[in-house]
């Protein structure tokens, strides 16, 4: 499953420059995202492996849910605290 399974498209690179916006992944949110949701499908991603979709505020406790009821969520942090490896 891939996030455009989803109907999401994760936006802008964790080693963003203070001139680019990161978005919120959810499908037609151009909000600015707070959250970084690390993630790994355990079928496809080696254990250590993360991805990353990025949440609104608005948005974040769905995408955790939606990643959370097929076993794919890690956890989630703030934007700043996302490492350039991740992703």
């Amino acid at each position: 499953m891939s996030v455009e399974d989803h109907g999401t498209t994760a936006r802008g690179a964790t080693t963003a420059s203070d001139d680019d916006e990161l978005f919120c992944s959810a499908r037609g949110c151009r909000e600015h995202a707070t959250w970084g949701l690390r993630w790994n499908n355990p079928r496809l991603h080696t254990p250590e492996r993360r991805k990353v979709w990025l949440a609104c505020d608005a948005h974040r406790e769905h995408l955790e849910q939606y990643l959370a009821v097929r076993g794919f969520h890690r956890d989630t942090v703030a934007v700043d605290a996302l490492e350039p490896t991740d992703g």
